[in-house]
C-alpha cells in the first residue's frame, strides 16, 4: 500500500474493509461517456512535450472526451479528523467499523484507490457570458477539476477528493488544499443540508500531518479602518452624506497580505452526480462549433455525425439519467426521444436552480464565485471557497474580494438565472436539432420564459415565508418592499432580525403593543452582547419607521387569516437560530491549526440543528450579532 506524497496509488487488497465498496462500484461517468480520443492524447502530449508515460498530473490541453482517468496524489501521514456518520451510514451504506479502518483513511486521503479514478474538463461562463481567456491555452481546452478527482460512484452517489493533487486542468495551481479551507467545505456543507437546502455533502475531512502548503492571506489585525460619524475628516459633508459615505466604506475589501504556511487537507464531497452546468457548456461549444466548420458543406445548421455532437447528446443523456432518471431518462431513452428528454431535464433544473438561490436568500447565504461551471444542474449548492453567511444586512454582500456586485447576496436569484440560460442555450442545441425546423433561439426564448416565473415565484415565496405567510399569499409582498429599505437602514443583523421577529408572535400573540415588539426586537431586555437585531441604536425616525411596519406586519397577518400560532411554525421553520458565521469557522480552524478541536467539534454538532433553541450555552455564544472586530477583519469580513 502506497501512502508516500505523489506516489502511484494502488488498488485495495482482497480481504480489505472495503471490499463491499469494491463490489459495488457503478462508475457511471467512465462507463457511459467518453475518454479523450488517442489521437487527441498524442496531440495534447506532443504540444506539452510530455512523455507517453505521463500520468496526467501535468497541465495540457484536453481537445476532447468528458474525463481524464488520473489517480489522486496521496497525503503524507493522513490523519482523519472529521466524518458525517449521515453521510457514511445513510447515504454509502458504510459501517462504522469501515470508516475507522486504516484503509478507509488511506483511501479518502488519496493514498489507495479502488477503482477507475478520474477528473473531468467543462468550460466557464459568467453571467450568462461564455469565455475561454480563463484557459491557459486561450481555448478552453484547459479548464476543468483542477484539484477535485472522483474516486468511485456507489449506492447511487459519487465521491470527490477535493485537494486530491494536480489533474490535467490544475493551470499551475500545486492541486492541493489547507485544513482552513477544507474545514469550511466540510461544515458548510452538512450546514447546508441541516438548513434544508440541497447541497453536496460531506464524508470526511483529512488533513496531513506532515504536508506543509504556502498561501496568501491575510496578517494578524488586518483591519479596515472605520471612521465615526463624527469624525473630523468628515465634518464637511451633511449628515445623510456622511452616512452614505460610512456605508460605502464598510463593504470595502481587501487582498491578503502575506504567505503562512498551512497543514495539506482533503475533503470527500458526495453527490448523486457532480454534473455542472459548464459540463454542458463545453460540449455544446464544441457541437456547435464543428457544425458551424461543415456548414458550408452540409448546408445544415447541425451536424449530428460529427463526434462532438455524438459527445454533446452523450452527455445530455447522461444527466438525465444521474439526476432525472425517472422523469427524463427512463420514458424517453428506449426510443431515443432526446427532444423530450432534454425538455424535462431543463425544466426540472430550472425549478431545482430557483429553489437552491432562494434558499440561501431565505438563511443569509452568499456563493462567491455563483459562475455557470459552479452551479450543478440539478440546482445543489457545490464549491464551497469564498462564501459566507451574512451578517449584517447589505444587498450587495459578499465575501469574496472578487465577488463584484453580480454575486452579491441579493443578486443571486439574477446569478442563478443566469447560468440557466447558459443550460437552456447549450441543451437547446439538440432540442432544436431534433425538431428540425426551429432556431436555437426560439427553443431558449421558450424555456427562459417559464423559467423566469419558476425564479420570480421561489423568491417571492421566500420572503412571504419569512414573514409568516403561505407560499400564495402575495399580501406579503409589499411588506417585503418596505421592510428592505428598513432594514437596511437600521444595520440589521439578518439571522437574529428574523429569529427573533418569530418570537414576536411568541411573545404578543394578541397585541397592539407595536413599541414594545420593537423594543423586543432591539433585546433591551437583554445584557449580553450582541443580543439584538441592529448593530446600532436607532435613531427617533427609524424607531417611528419601524412601528408603522410592524403594525402593518400584525394587520396584514391577521386579515390573511393565518393565526398567530401557524404564523409563528411556518418562521420557525424558515427563519434558523444558528448558520455558520465565519466569526465561529475563524475560532474552530485557529483552534484547529494549533491541535485544539474542541470547536470544531461543537460547530459541527451545532449545525446539525440550526431551527432549534439549543442549549443556553449555545444561545448565549452562538446566537448573537457578529462583533465589531468581525466585520472589519480580514480573512473574516472578506477574504481572497
Amino acid at each position: 500500500m502506497s501512502t508516500g506524497k505523489g506516489a502511484a496509488s494502488t488498488v485495495v487488497a482482497e480481504g480489505a474493509s472495503l471490499d463491499t465498496v469494491r463490489a459495488n462500484l457503478d462508475n457511471s461517468w467512465v462507463r457511459q461517456l467518453s475518454p479523450e480520443s488517442p489521437e487527441n492524447l498524442l496531440k495534447s502530449r506532443k504540444q506539452e512535450g510530455l512523455p507517453e508515460d505521463d500520468d496526467n498530473r501535468t497541465k495540457r490541453p484536453v481537445f476532447n472526451g468528458h474525463f481524464v482517468q488520473v489517480k489522486p496524489t496521496g497525503l503524507n501521514e493522513p490523519r482523519l479528523v472529521l466524518h458525517s456518520k449521515e453521510v457514511a451510514q445513510d447515504l454509502l451504506g458504510l459501517t462504522q467499523e469501515q470508516v475507522e479502518s486504516e484503509e478507509f483513511v488511506n483511501w479518502v486521503s488519496g493514498n489507495i484507490v479502488v477503482g477507475e479514478t478520474w477528473a473531468t474538463p467543462y468550460a466557464l461562463s459568467i453571467m450568462g457570458t461564455r469565455y475561454t481567456n480563463n484557459c491557459p491555452y486561450g481555448t478552453g481546452d484547459g479548464y476543468g477539476d483542477g484539484r477535485a478527482i472522483s474516486i468511485g460512484e456507489f449506492n447511487g452517489q459519487e465521491l470527490q477528493l477535493k485537494g486530491g493533487g494536480t489533474t490535467p486542468f490544475h493551470r499551475g495551481a500545486d492541486g492541493r488544499a489547507v485544513l482552513r479551507s477544507s474545514i469550511r467545505e466540510f461544515l458548510a456543507s452538512e450546514a447546508m443540508h441541516h438548513l434544508g437546502i440541497s447541497t453536496t455533502r460531506a464524508l470526511s475531512l483529512i488533513v496531513s500531518e506532515k504536508d506543509k502548503i504556502s498561501r496568501p492571506w491575510y496578517s494578524e489585525g488586518t483591519q479596515l479602518q472605520m471612521p465615526k460619524l463624527d469624525d473630523p475628516r468628515l465634518a464637511s459633508y451633511p449628515l445623510e452624506k456622511r452616512k452614505q459615505i460610512l456605508e460605502q466604506l464598510r463593504t470595502q475589501k481587501a487582498d491578503p497580505n502575506i504567505l503562512i504556511t498551512e497543514k495539506a487537507a482533503i475533503t470527500c464531497r458526495v453527490s448523486p452526480s457532480f454534473t455542472r452546468i459548464g459540463h454542458l457548456d463545453l460540449f455544446a461549444r464544441r457541437a456547435e462549433r464543428a457544425s458551424m466548420e461543415k456548414a458550408a458543406k452540409t448546408n445544415k445548421r447541425f451536424d449530428k455525425s460529427t463526434n462532438e455532437w455524438k459527445e454533446l447528446e452523450d452527455l445530455v443523456w447522461h444527466a438525465c439519467y444521474r439526476e432525472f432518471r425517472a422523469e427524463a431518462y427512463d420514458p424517453f431513452y428506449e426510443t431515443k426521444d432526446i427532444e423530450k428528454a432534454a425538455t424535462v431535464l431543463l425544466n426540472e433544473s430550472a425549478k431545482r436552480i430557483a429553489a437552491m438561490v432562494a434558499g440561501w436568500v431565505r438563511v443569509g447565504f452568499a456563493q462567491g464565485n455563483f459562475n455557470a461551471d459552479n452551479c450543478l444542474i440539478a440546482g445543489r449548492t457545490m464549491d464551497y471557497g469564498p462564501f459566507g453567511w451574512m451578517e449584517e444586512y447589505n444587498p450587495l454582500f459578499a465575501k469574496w474580494t472578487g465577488s463584484g456586485n453580480h454575486f452579491g447576496f441579493m443578486n443571486q436569484p439574477s446569478a442563478g438565472f443566469a447560468n440557466y440560460d447558459v443550460l437552456a442555450e447549450s441543451v437547446g442545441l439538440v432540442i432544436s436539432a431534433a425538431r428540425g425546423d426551429e432556431s436555437p433561439d426560439a427553443v431558449r426564448e421558450e424555456l427562459m420564459g417559464k423559467a423566469q416565473q419558476i425564479f420570480t415565484d421561489e423568491v417571492d415565496a421566500t420572503f412571504r415565508a419569512k414573514m409568516g405567510f403561505e407560499r400564495d399569499q402575495d399580501v406579503a409582498d409589499d411588506l417585503w418592499q418596505g421592510l428592505e429599505p428598513l432594514i437596511r437602514k437600521s444595520r440589521t443583523d439578518w439571522t437574529v432580525f428574523f429569529r427573533r421577529l418569530t418570537y414576536v408572535l411568541r411573545e404578543f400573540p394578541a397585541s397592539d403593543e407595536y413599541s414594545a415588539m420593537l423594543s423586543y426586537l432591539e433585546a433591551k431586555e437583554e445584557e449580553r452582547s450582541g443580543a439584538g437585531a441592529f448593530y446600532q441604536p436607532l435613531s427617533d425616525e427609524l424607531r417611528e419607521e419601524w412601528t408603522i411596519w410592524i403594525e402593518q406586519w400584525r394587520t396584514a397577518l391577521e386579515a390573511s387569516g393565518n393565526s398567530s400560532s401557524d404564523a409563528f411554525e411556518g418562521m420557525m421553520g424558515s427563519n434558523p437560530k444558528y448558520v455558520l458565521r465565519e466569526w465561529m469557522l475563524v475560532d474552530a480552524y485557529d483552534s484547529a491549526a494549533k491541535g485544539q478541536e474542541a470547536e470544531l467539534f461543537n460547530l459541527f454538532d451545532l449545525i446539525k440543528r440550526p431551527y432549534d433553541e439549543g442549549s443556553e450555552f449555545e444561545n448565549n455564544k452562538y446566537f448573537r450579532r457578529a462583533p465589531d472586530e468581525a466585520l472589519t477583519t480580514g480573512g473574516t469580513a472578506f477574504m481572497s
